[in-house]
């Protein structure tokens, strides 16, 4: 995901798109500590798509 994916998105879809990255956050977490996780290279990548909807999140409010 890239940040110019983000740009053209409206509050409410960016606050959607959050919820459900955050929850998979979560669930990659979880899996870590249970290890189960494979590839852990997943977890930076979905922490670095929640700070992007954030930075988006911002700049339309």
């Amino acid at each position: 995901m890239k940040y110019s994916d983000l740009a053209d998105k409206n509050a409410a879809e960016l606050q959607a798109m959050l919820k459900e990255k955050k929850t998979q956050l979560f669930t990659l977490k979880i899996k870590k500590q249970m290890m189960q996780l494979q590839n852990t290279s997943e977890l930076r990548i979905a922490k670095k798509d929640v700070a992007r909807i954030k930075t988006a999140l911002s700049a339309v409010k």
